[in-house]
């Protein structure tokens, strides 16, 4: 609905595909479930990307069931394998029935689908399970994660286009929801800098929150590694590959991408995206909130980018509430 207004408004067209995310699993044996679901991105007349659209899957508390299942004959496609969703991705037709998305999958193993109702699988030749295409869960449908191509200028307006529909649709804002900011990772993929940023997301996580209004409900944040606090106060290697040291150190101390700020892509030896993530924002469908608070935020890296300033400890024992931590940040800002 939302992709064929913003399309309708750009004079565009809606390209369907899949979208790539995983769930802890609840069959005993198995870790994880990685998933393809639904994805719709918007594209204007010229075939410029405006944005993608995906699910969610943080976002459950407003799911109560409520939806139609499988609606418009969506669904999404498990596997307990990274490596097999990844060729079942590039096989399969994301615009394919559920009954047959899986066919040229099974061509792949020389096998046919087993369909049922509601569901299709492919086991290879000796019964292990490849993938399965099952229906989405009731209400699975509802959820919309807006996915911005690089917003250089014009943040508001180009922020409005996609959430004034949005707001005329009758979109809310769910009960976890989240804002995630990406910024350039190059410029932090220095010692000095790259210690900042941890000391202001370590150091300063409760002023950050507080200031912010960080969503205590959102799923899958958390404070980066003690050990990564540690690396970062010791005394910064010297030398043309201190960088690479550094980072390498970092991937070590347990570092993950569901924390406050994803750092894993600014220290990955071959990055997939070369951005780092702030993941802090609250949700929001106003333009005008999402500005200022990123703002905020692209202020404080920016002083992080101050290699001859090491980011100090906030003064301990003060009582942090919206006005002063705020009043603090600033203060941390000129400091």
């Amino acid at each position: 609905m939302l992709a064929e207004r913003l399309a309708a408004t750009h004079r565009g067209d809606v390209v369907r595909s899949f979208h790539t995310d995983s769930e802890p699993s609840p069959v005993a044996g198995v870790e994880t479930f990685r998933h393809l679901s639904p994805a719709f991105g918007v594209l204007d007349a010229s075939g410029a990307p405006v944005a993608r659209l995906v699910d969610d899957v943080t976002i459950r508390a407003d799911l109560d069931g409520t939806g139609t299942r499988g609606h418009r004959g969506w669904y999404r496609v498990l596997s307990d394998d990274g490596r097999l969703l990844r060729l079942v991705e590039r096989h399969a037709d994301p615009s394919a029935p559920l009954a047959s998305v899986l066919d040229p999958v099974a061509a792949l193993f020389g096998v046919t689908v087993d369909v049922r109702p509601g569901s299709a699988r492919v086991n290879d030749g000796a019964g292990a399970t490849v993938a399965v295409a099952l229906p989405l869960p009731p209400g699975r449908e509802r959820p919309c994660e807006v996915v911005t191509p690089p917003i250089v200028a014009g943040h508001r307006a180009a922020l409005a286009r996609l959430l004034a529909p949005a707001r005329e649709l009758g979109f809310t804002v769910p009960h976890e929801a989240a804002v995630h900011l990406h910024l350039d990772a190059g410029p932090f993929r220095r010692p000095a800098a790259f210690a900042n940023v941890v000391r202001l997301f370590g150091w300063w996580r409760e002023h950050l929150w507080t200031a912010l209004g960080t969503n205590t409900a959102c799923r899958r944040l958390g404070p980066l590694p003690a050990e990564l606090l540690d690396l970062v106060s010791r005394e910064p290697a010297d030398g043309p590959d201190a960088w690479g040291t550094l980072a390498a150190d970092a991937r070590s101390t347990g570092l993950t991408k569901y924390a406050d700020v994803n750092l894993t892509q600014v220290v990955a030896a071959d990055p997939l995206r070369d951005t780092l993530e702030v993941r802090i924002l609250p949700g929001s469908l106003d333009e005008d909130a999402i500005v200022r608070d990123a703002a905020l935020v692209e202020a404080l890296l920016r002083r992080c980018l101050d290699d001859d300033r090491p980011l100090p400890r906030p003064a301990a024992g003060t009582p942090v509430d919206v006005r002063s931590a705020l009043t603090d940040l600033q203060d941390l800002l000129r400091s």
